[in-house]
């Protein structure tokens, strides 16, 4: 489809067509490519270059382009199944213009079945024909390859007879693309937003389309901690249990456990708050990275350091009858902070009242 549409428009603009795969090609046949346009563009026609997967290509195959480009000697048009963003250079980008081309909806699926009837009528009953659609998964070509054979089958076809026919279309996922991420994604914010049937689907669709099972665990885990937290202690140990479950079991029976801290962790009460407080955390230690402890918070193991006033003051908390002796453990040179804000849920509730404790305690 995208190659077609390159063709119309060279067709339509009155440009030379090139064509060239960036699997297949290097900066030798780009060289041959750009001399041939310059000698056409001497001769006053122009080219439209057309580069299948044009991410294929490196940082400096693709900087080749930028000066036939700037120049007029070609129109570049690059078809890629990635996200341009990630992996075509900036510059390159910013010549150019990005269009996306979207899967096809029902009705646009619908079309070229008719189409594909000119002659004779699909024979299909129409529970069949709608499967047909779902099968295409929006894609044209599919849905046409798999009319023409139908049709040269002959026989009235029920959604059984269909399935018998033509294998199922594989779902969308390349666990190397852009797809990999797009519904790894999905599934995270999912569960953060604890919609637990949404989280469900976005794990099934990535389970189906082959993807590690691993990478699924180690992102609720991750999840767990970022989303969850300490408004639920427990959800992190059902993410870890499931993970050891999983690789006791292996497939199939180890996806039951997947499924359990899924719904477990969509379900679970939610906090940032740790992770908020770390980042806050982080943001101070480097803009005061030089500072020491006090005196009080270290060790004295020599003479000297303990002439120089280390461990002088402390006070073992233990001693106190609530656990607690009050002293701060901040650096002198600056005041205190309040990094962790516990929400009010969950057992963060709980936390959240002993941090109002000991803050009476600090005054």
């Amino acid at each position: 489809g995208k190659t077609t549409l390159a063709r119309i428009l060279a067709g339509h603009t009155d440009l030379h067509f090139e064509q060239i795969s960036a699997i297949f090609s290097g900066v030798a046949d780009l060289r041959k490519v750009f001399d041939a346009a310059k000698i056409r563009k001497k001769n006053g026609r122009s080219t439209l270059l057309f580069v299948d997967e044009i991410h294929r290509f490196n940082k400096s195959q693709q900087d080749a382009f930028l000066p036939v480009m700037e120049d007029g000697t070609i129109t570049l048009i690059g078809a890629t199944t990635e996200n341009p963003s990630f992996e075509l250079n900036a510059a390159l980008l910013s010549r150019a213009q990005v269009f996306v081309l979207k899967r096809l909806d029902e009705e646009a699926l619908e079309a070229l079945l008719q189409k594909a009837e000119k002659d004779a009528p699909l024979p299909l009953t129409p529970e069949a024909r709608a499967l047909l659609k779902t099968m295409a998964d929006g894609d044209g070509r599919y849905i046409l390859s798999m009319a023409e054979q139908i049709i040269a089958q002959g026989e009235m076809l029920d959604e059984e007879g269909l399935m018998a026919l033509v294998q199922r279309r594989a779902p969308l996922y390349d666990k190397g693309n852009e797809a990999h991420y797009n519904l790894l994604s999905a599934f995270h914010k999912s569960l953060r937003a604890s919609d637990v049937d949404g989280a469900l689907y976005w794990m099934a669709r990535m389970l189906v389309g082959g993807e590690d099972p691993a990478t699924i665990l180690r992102r609720m885990t991750c999840m767990a901690s970022e989303d969850i937290s300490n408004a639920d202690p427990q959800a992190l140990q059902v993410a870890i249990a499931a993970w050891q479950a999983f690789e006791r079991l292996g497939l199939p029976e180890g996806e039951l456990a997947m499924a359990q801290a899924c719904t477990y962790l969509a379900t679970a009460p939610k906090s940032n708050a740790s992770y908020m407080a770390l980042k806050a955390a982080k943001h101070l230690a480097n803009e005061t990275g030089s500072l020491m402890p006090p005196k009080h918070a270290m060790n004295a193991p020599t003479k000297l350091m303990k002439a120089e006033g280390y461990g002088i003051g402390y006070q073992y908390d233990h001693d106190r009858a609530e656990g607690c002796s009050g002293q701060s453990y901040f650096p002198e040179d600056i005041s205190r902070q309040e990094f962790y804000q516990p929400v009010e849920r969950g057992f963060e509730r709980e936390i959240k009242k002993r941090l109002e404790y000991w803050k009476k305690r600090r005054r």
